[in-house]
């Protein structure tokens, strides 16, 4: 899945406008090297994003297509 789209469906970023905009600006990491918006994202990876001064740094549980706001936070965990 697209990176963009995984930020988008496990709602860590509200928009995937904004988050095609994250990934564009050089301030996301997959596995440690920059990742643009169109990078796939597999079960087991690191992203690390730059928020500003804030750094969120997740691991892919699981990849899924259409997720419940409810379940959209089984699909990672911050490390």
């Amino acid at each position: 899945m697209r990176l963009d789209k995984f930020l988008k469906v496990s709602r860590i970023v509200k928009r995937r406008v904004l988050a095609k905009e994250l990934c564009d600006g050089g301030r996301a990491l997959i596995n440690g090297r920059p990742a643009k918006a169109g990078s796939e994202v597999e079960a087991g990876d690191i992203l690390e994003l730059h928020f500003g001064p804030r750094v969120v740094k997740a691991e892919v549980l699981d990849v899924k297509e259409h997720v419940a706001a409810a379940e959209a936070a089984s699909l990672y965990r911050l490390v």
